[in-house]
């Protein structure tokens, strides 16, 4: 009870929704006058229909707003998870994907009580930058169809279906939709760059919807909405099919998390004084996901585009986000039969332009020059976006970072030679010490990925009495890390070479001391606090035993610091 205490709206949330209402509602009209073309776009591109965008706009951004872990996100229908819907519409049918949104609502409020929201600041920024670039990709080849005023082939890869596009409007060209497409698009984009301000997107559609209207094109439209929400109920629920849609749902849950997070960090990023929580971000968007399907929306995620939008109209609060959602409902109610006649390839254009503003070429840039590693994992991860499916393009993006990562941190891991200080022994006796003692100090972390290349360089200690090796620097050591220098130890040791231990952390005893060598070193006497302590013990050792003169293959006396 306590953990879901804490994932619930607060009275602070209602202080701020209190504190400058006017601007909050401002905000709340402009980012409607947004989004409402956008909603509708991606209702059809997911195959529900714009009726089901819409309400998914309106239901979701409205619980997201009330229960979100951010006062200024918007949230919605979105273009990167109608990617993951179409395929789940082709296999089951509009019943499937409203269960699927159903049981990533499910998902996301589990991974809200067990606080999972924190893990999303490990995904690398190519990650990132790549997922969006393949998202926008496949937006755009989505739209193809529409743009050209052709019938979509359903049930293949976007890629393939937007060829067919293409072949089917050369074979008859359908011009009017294509220039109305084009039109749409080319405001959007040059009105953005004039004046951001101004809601292009809204006024394009408008004016082509009004053209469309007057000239009688034959242009297909929407057709006709609802003028109200569905009453809400579970009959598109089959429990026999749910196992079947485990996965996918999984999948709808992995993207509503990590597009929703992202979106919120980037809010924070906008704003000042602003911070969002991201486990009651996702409990805010489990309990949109779960309650959304009810009245016949899509899954829903935090939508990047209409939080900017909400941050520069200067919202506050959540206030913003929940008027957005009044209006569309206003507009829906009232205004459903002018909506019909909207053309698809008015949208179709909307979403080109949406998909062309995605991706943000000075930030590709800038990864794609910073390493060759990150130049990588981007195209990778677009790559991987645009031919597999997101949350598979995410897994191998993150895969290959973190073996790229290892590697980096693995070359960083160094076994270096030493100097002894001698100054303070006389001559013979430092004499004695250089020819028979080697001091290494270990640098970095030592672990599974540094482990093999540590192994084979200790083990190629030319003939020396004793060796030291000093831990001090060692960042982190792990299980095959210790397994590895017990036997490196355990090989000089068989060459007749005695090993100290020296400036050991107390948070690396206990993975050496799994090994037992550590224990079996301390009875010996041969781990020390400190290098001096380690020096002053091999030079008894040396005292005590007539070692002779040791030379290396070519007959030079070896010191400790060559």
């Amino acid at each position: 009870m306590s953990t879901l205490t804490r994932l619930l709206p607060t009275r602070s949330d209602l202080a701020g929704m209190l504190r400058r209402p006017r601007t909050d509602l401002i905000a709340g009209l402009t980012v409607a006058v947004v989004a409402l073309p956008l909603a509708l776009g991606f209702g059809v591109t997911s195959g529900l229909g714009a009726a089901a965008g819409l309400a998914t706009a309106i239901v979701a951004g409205a619980l997201a707003a009330l229960f979100g872990g951010s006062n200024l996100q918007v949230s919605g229908p979105t273009g990167a998870m109608t990617v993951v819907l179409v395929p789940i519409v082709h296999r089951y049918g509009p019943g499937g994907v409203l269960t699927v949104g159903l049981i990533a609502g499910v998902f996301l409020v589990a991974l809200a009580v067990m606080r999972a929201g924190r893990y999303v600041r490990y995904v690398p920024a190519p990650v990132v930058e790549g997922f969006t670039v393949g998202i926008a990709a496949v937006i755009f080849l989505q739209q193809v169809p529409a743009a050209l005023g052709v019938e979509a082939a359903s049930g293949e890869k976007v890629t393939v279906a937007a060829w067919h596009a293409v072949v089917d409007f050369v074979r008859a060209p359908h011009w009017a939709a294509l220039g109305l497409a084009l039109a749409v698009a080319t405001v959007m984009l040059a009105g953005a760059r004039w004046r951001p301000t101004i809601p292009f997107s809204l006024l394009a559609v408008a004016a082509a919807t009004l053209a469309t209207a007057l000239s009688g094109l034959p242009i297909a439209t929407i057709g006709a909405l609802p003028a109200t929400l569905p009453a809400p109920s579970l009959g598109f629920l089959d429990l026999a099919a749910v196992p079947g849609l485990l996965t996918s749902a999984l999948a709808v849950a992995a993207l509503a998390a990590l597009e929703s997070l992202l979106s919120a960090t980037v809010a924070d990023g906008m704003s000042v004084g602003q911070r969002h929580d991201p486990d009651r971000e996702l409990f805010g968007q489990g309990v949109a996901n779960l309650v959304t399907p009810l009245f016949g929306g899509v899954p829903a995620t935090a939508a990047i585009a209409r939080t900017a939008v909400n941050v520069r109209a200067g919202a506050q609060s959540r206030l913003a986000s929940l008027t957005h959602a009044i209006t569309l409902a206003v507009i829906m109610l009232a205004a459903a039969p002018l909506v019909a006649h909207i053309p698809l390839a008015a949208l179709a254009g909307v979403l080109l332009a949406t998909a062309v503003r995605m991706v943000e070429v000075s930030s590709l840039a800038a990864l794609a020059r910073s390493t060759r590693s990150d130049a990588l994992i981007l195209a990778l991860t677009a790559a991987a976006t645009l031919v597999l499916d997101l949350v598979a393009a995410v897994g191998i993006g993150l895969a290959v970072a973190c073996v790229l990562a290892i590697r980096r941190i693995a070359r960083a891991t160094t076994l270096e030679t030493v100097p002894l200080d001698v100054t303070d022994h006389h001559a013979e006796e430092a004499a004695l010490l250089r020819e028979h003692i080697v001091a290494y100090r270990l640098e970095g972390p030592l672990f599974f990925a540094a482990a093999h290349h540590f192994l084979l360089d200790l083990s190629d200690v030319a003939d020396v009495r004793v060796v030291i090796l000093r831990m001090s620097r060692v960042l982190t050591i792990d299980g095959t890390g210790a397994t590895v220098l017990r036997d490196a130890i355990e090989r000089l040791e068989r060459r007749g070479i005695t090993v100290y231990l020296s400036g050991l952390r107390p948070g690396h005893e206990r993975a050496i001391a799994a090994t037992g060598v550590l224990s079996r070193l301390a009875d010996q006497g041969r781990v020390f606090p400190d290098t001096p302590q380690a020096i002053a013990a091999a030079r008894i050792l040396l005292q005590h035993n007539d070692f002779p003169a040791v030379t290396d293959p070519v007959g030079a006396v070896r010191t400790a610091a060559s």
